[in-house]
């Protein structure tokens, strides 16, 4: 058996764990379960991944969000690790010839959502699958008292009770001591390792701003903080009218949401990841699973709900471990409608009842079906429709989501599929008598296994690809072969979809848990209320308000967030500043490479706390500039 160091060297280059990652991936290997609490960025990925390379079967990982698993079965096949996904959109036999290649133990590492392990087909794989650790992402989502209960999750235990004595490691970035205390219970893991890496993240400067004008602060941000950004907003519109308000200030805006195409999104993810776009501006759509370790700035223009979701955004900045910002704006109307959010996410029975008729309606599913099925839905066409406020549709259907009823795919891509229908005998004189469709055909006979006897999912980028010829070209040429009964041909689709996890049930006597409900609306009360006191506090350190309220109260004053720079203006002597400001304008000039950290070493005899305030400081009056963690003359 390989040992952790190597594999971790062998696959990921680097020399050695951080944190706590090296005493879980130990537990893990001892076969014991483990609840690992690692913040935004803290290699949560890496804790299961090379406790399975050092030991023969199949990891499971259970992950909600199909992007999500996308990314991460990406990541490891460009490591050369073997990994393949059970994800919806894909075809009946697709999803048997991947258990099958698990099955024959061609794959390392299989990746689904919690969803799957409810289908018949899985249910029949289960027992040939050689599972040797269980590992269930965002394991906060089985709590219904956390902020993205999702019911599918509460299946898992099921899973685990089968398997019987294979280890199980569940991880989050995000769960307060309730929601910790129910994931144990819902998971039912018995001698549970609980790990738990500080929440502290001692580079990250917090800061918030009750601001007159967003736009201007956000412009006066990214001037002097140079580098990689994230702007997040509450909606699509907004993201869209202020990157194009950052770029006629000739900053490199673009904008991303789900609305957007899968082609689009990736291209302009790809742009920013390479620094060719210095600016995103985004939906919370944005950043999951992506590792971009040099993000300097993250700002919210809008306020999230609750401090869980900040927490998680925040943290794309900085994870190189270089000096970063995480600012937050808001004025009194993000005040106000904070503190009516509770009874807009927590619709009235009636109005619940309402929205789910009109679902009925709109979809045209008779009592009694509906089950299992996949749905096309427009959001704003419906709510058009049936004159129904779309932000209440939205929240109304989180409530269906979350009793069970149905499950709402803002974003799912439905790739292009393709069976053959044609006798195999009328192929050849086929191919004969249309020569300019036979390289496209064939192509497909050889590019894809089993597209004669099974609808399979295809790529037309690949087609065109493997016979050179134009995208355009290719979408014609299948085209014409659905029209001479050659193939049967199913374009790919980027529609929302409803998928009806039960029968649709008669409107009035739909089964909602009252008491549940009532605890879960009382429970974002209080997110929401712990929301609104981090904006408005105004002396505590923000570094460990944050901490103290995911359960960590050994965090100490962090010395850079606003709060505590504040504090310091108020005790910093005029003669300690002009002698620090001396030293820093002294080091700039006499230093081969002036970076923060080599000027913290060199000059002890200052306190770190009063170094930052006096930078801070400098960098406000435009007297310097940091790049990269290098102190610059302003000129």
């Amino acid at each position: 058996m390989l040992a952790a160091q190597n594999i971790l060297n062998q696959y990921w280059g680097y020399d050695a764990f951080r944190g706590e990652q090296e005493k879980i991936i130990n537990t893990v290997i001892a076969k014991k379960n483990v609840l690992a609490l690692l913040p935004t960025g803290g290699g949560k990925s890496i804790c299961f991944q090379v406790p399975a390379l050092m030991q023969n079967g199949l990891c499971l990982v259970i992950s909600p969000l199909i992007a999500l698993i996308k990314d991460q079965v990406e990541n490891l096949k460009k490591r050369n690790i073997s990994a393949a996904a059970l994800y919806s959109g894909m075809s009946f036999y697709e999803v048997k010839e991947t258990l099958q290649q698990a099955v024959n133990e061609n794959y390392k590492f299989l990746y689904l959502s919690p969803e799957r392990l409810e289908t018949k087909l899985f249910k029949e794989y289960l027992p040939a699958l050689n599972i040797a650790l269980v590992a269930i992402d965002e394991a906060h989502c089985i709590s219904q008292w956390g902020y993205d209960f999702r019911p599918p999750y509460l299946r898992i235990a099921n899973l685990l009770n089968e398997l019987k004595n294979v280890p199980t490691i569940a991880l989050t970035a995000s769960a307060t001591p309730l929601v910790q205390k129910d994931i144990i219970e819902k998971l039912q893991l018995k001698s549970i390792h609980i790990f738990q890496q500080s929440f502290e993240k001692p580079n990250l400067s917090y800061s918030v701003f009750n601001v007159d004008s967003k736009i201007n602060k956000i412009i006066t941000v990214l001037n002097n903080v140079q580098g990689s950004s994230i702007v997040y907003c509450k909606n699509r519109k907004l993201t869209k009218q202020i990157a194009e308000l950052l770029q006629l200030q000739n900053i490199s805006a673009d904008f991303y949401h789900a609305g957007l195409t899968q082609e689009e999104r990736n291209e302009k993810q790809i742009n920013w990841i390479n620094n060719q776009t210095r600016v995103m501006v985004c939906t919370n759509a944005f950043g999951m699973g992506i590792d971009k370790p040099d993000v300097r700035t993250v700002l919210h223009y809008g306020v999230p709900d609750c401090l869980e979701n900040y927490y998680q955004e925040a943290g794309r900045a900085g994870r190189d471990g270089k000096k970063a910002y995480a600012v937050l704006l808001f004025r009194k109307e993000d005040i106000d409608e904070l503190k009516v959010l509770p009874d807009k996410r927590f619709p009235v029975m009636f109005d619940i009842k309402k929205v789910y008729q009109c679902l009925a309606d709109y979809l045209q599913i008779p009592v009694g079906i509906g089950e299992g099925n996949y749905y096309d839905f427009d959001l704003l066409q419906f709510s058009k429709n049936f004159n129904l406020d779309s932000i209440l549709v939205i929240n109304v259907l989180k409530v269906l989501e979350q009793e069970g009823h149905l499950l709402f795919t803002e974003n799912i891509f439905l790739p292009s599929k393709i069976k053959f229908i044609a006798d195999k005998f009328l192929l050849e004189d086929f191919e004969k008598s249309h020569p300019q469709l036979e390289p496209v055909m064939k192509c497909l006979l050889r590019t894809y296994a089993g597209i004669y006897d099974n609808i399979v999912s295809v790529s037309e980028k690949t087609i065109a690809k493997l016979c050179k010829i134009s995208y355009d070209k290719v979408v014609e040429n299948i085209k014409a072969l659905q029209l001479f009964g050659i193939i049967e041909y199913k374009p790919q689709k980027e529609t929302p979809q409803i998928y009806f996890v039960l029968n649709r049930a008669p409107a009035q006597s739909l089964h909602i848990n009252h008491t549940a409900y009532a605890q879960r609306k009382q429970l974002y009360v209080e997110r929401v209320n712990a929301m609104l006191n981090y904006l408005q506090e105004l002396s505590k350190c923000r570094s460990q308000y944050l901490s103290a309220y995911f359960g960590d109260n050994k965090v100490t004053p962090c010395g850079i967030c606003d709060n505590c720079l504040n504090k310091k203006r108020t005790t910093i002597t005029k003669e300690n500043f002009e002698k620090i400001q001396h030293a820093i304008f002294s080091f700039i000039e006499t230093s081969t490479n002036a970076s923060i950290n080599n000027f913290l070493i060199q000059h002890k005899q200052f306190s770190k706390e009063k170094i930052w305030e006096v930078l801070q400081h400098m960098q406000d009056e435009k007297l310097i500039f940091i790049k990269n963690d290098v102190i610059e003359k302003t000129e």
